[in-house]
């Protein structure tokens, strides 16, 4: 099975962080550039939208521990023949630093050993990569760095 990991440091505490990411509003300032409806709580169903692609992609949030971790699963963006290949398992998790800044780990799970697989799983490993850095520019300056990126 295809994973990744990608982490970063924001320079702000863990709740405010946490928030960022939970809450709909504040995760369509920097991220869901199509907006994002509901929060993520356990058990709900959250639905993402993206300027860059077509359609609401809807994730499914299995564990929230506040300031601490968020589990999620959403369509692995792998077909074979038409076929879904089911869906990966995001985890999010946060940590307090000694300096009182974040660290945020991402990692991501699910996709098979294929060249459909590979490709789903690095265009996913970018996007969070993006991710990452469009978080850390919101919540440090109030910057929207994907504002006209794919537009």
């Amino acid at each position: 099975m295809l994973s990744f990991s990608v982490s970063g440091r924001i320079s702000k505490p863990v709740s405010e962080v946490f928030e960022a990411i939970v809450n709909p509003d504040r995760l369509s300032g920097y991220f869901t550039t199509g907006g994002a409806e509901g929060r993520m709580e356990p058990g709900a169903t959250v639905l993402w939208s993206f300027a860059e692609f077509p359609g609401q992609f809807p994730v499914r949030v299995s564990e929230v521990v506040k300031d601490r971790k968020i589990v999620l699963h959403w369509a692995s963006d792998e077909q074979t023949d038409g076929e879904d290949q089911g869906e990966t398992t995001v985890t999010l998790e946060l940590s307090e630093l000694d300096d009182g800044r974040t660290l945020i780990n991402i990692s991501e799970e699910g996709w098979g050993e294929t060249a459909k697989g590979s490709k789903a799983s690095y265009g996913n490993c970018e996007g969070w990569t993006q991710m990452l850095c469009c978080l850390k520019a919101f919540v440090e300056h109030g910057i929207n760095l994907r504002d006209g990126y794919y537009a």
